[in-house]
């Protein structure tokens, strides 16, 4: 990426950052939990589609020693603005191709030029909604409103299709439309300001606190080790639990994978995967949904 320029969606390839122009001190913050993550991230950044196969190991392999707890960041407020290139949605298009083939995760970036989202904010709001019915399923929520971004090419930015991700996933539709027009606004407002507070200046950033409210800070797409790094760090005393790479196994978890998730879950080398896959496909086991920039599988 040429243009460095700080702008909330050119994400930077080098840094792995969908970067944000203002930071501060990074202050600790209490927990309970043996380590609990603090992740700041968006449903529209695409670094953070990007690291979905490492945060998705981790969750695996140290999932009994971590508490994950997702806050939105406020990526794109709305398009009032024009910096690093980019002033209207058309700029974003072939940037979200090109970290598409970078991470090696599908993403279309035809949506700004078919559908463009005018902000971030109705999404993360929703999600917000989404905890407080149901924390788990907010986060299949979080991942519902993702594919549909950045593989179907749907603007996440309209109810229409926060409804239909939320019914996916098993969410009360009507609580969450009223929690979304109401106590999710104030809950948004609460992760922006804890974000200030904690400096937090791009997505994905992950704060893991220890026992203490010791925070280390990763920011940024890094490889798996960096996160593994951290978790130590925080918890030298930390086992880690083998994962069963079997497909049956990996799809039984995850309904949905990328091929590069099932690389990184599996173990498997990542040129072997697209054949092994779809082979599986083949015999019916998994649907392949392909798009011009990656494939998704689903266990059917």
């Amino acid at each position: 990426m040429e243009n460095k320029t700080q702008n909330p969606l050119l994400c930077d390839i080098e840094t792995g950052m969908c970067e944000m122009p203002d930071s501060a001190t990074t202050v600790a913050v209490q927990t309970v939990s043996p380590v609990k993550i603090i992740y700041f991230t968006d449903p529209i950044c695409s670094s953070c589609w990007g690291i979905e196969p490492q945060l998705r190991k981790l969750k695996l392999e140290y999932g009994k020693s971590i508490e994950l707890e997702y806050r939105m960041g406020g990526l794109l407020p709305d398009w009032s603005y024009n910096s690093g290139g980019i002033s209207k949605p058309s700029d974003v298009a072939h940037h979200w191709d090109e970290v598409s083939l970078h991470y090696d995760m599908p993403i279309d970036g035809d949506v700004w030029l078919e559908d463009p989202l005018d902000s971030s904010y109705p999404a993360s709001i929703a999600f917000k909604a989404a905890q407080l019915q149901d924390p788990h399923k907010a986060v299949l929520f979080l991942r519902e409103m993702r594919e549909m971004v950045f593989l179907h090419k749907k603007n996440i930015a309209k109810w229409e299709h926060l409804a239909t991700a939320a019914q996916t996933v098993g969410l009360d539709l009507e609580q969450l439309k009223t929690d979304y027009q109401g106590k999710a606004k104030t809950l948004f407002q609460a992760d922006l300001a804890l974000g200030k507070q904690l400096g937090v200046r791009g997505f994905p950033t992950m704060f893991f606190v220890d026992s203490q409210g010791r925070p280390e800070k990763v920011y940024g797409s890094k490889p798996y080790i960096a996160y593994e790094d951290a978790l130590q760090k925080q918890l030298p005393s930390v086992k880690k639990t083998a994962i069963d790479p079997t497909w049956e196994s990996l799809f039984s978890v995850y309904h949905t994978l990328t091929s590069r998730e099932f690389a990184e879950l599996s173990g498997r080398k990542r040129q072997e995967v697209d054949s092994y896959l779809q082979h599986l496909a083949d015999g019916g086991k998994l649907r392949k949904i392909t798009t011009k920039n990656g494939v998704l599988w689903i266990r059917q």
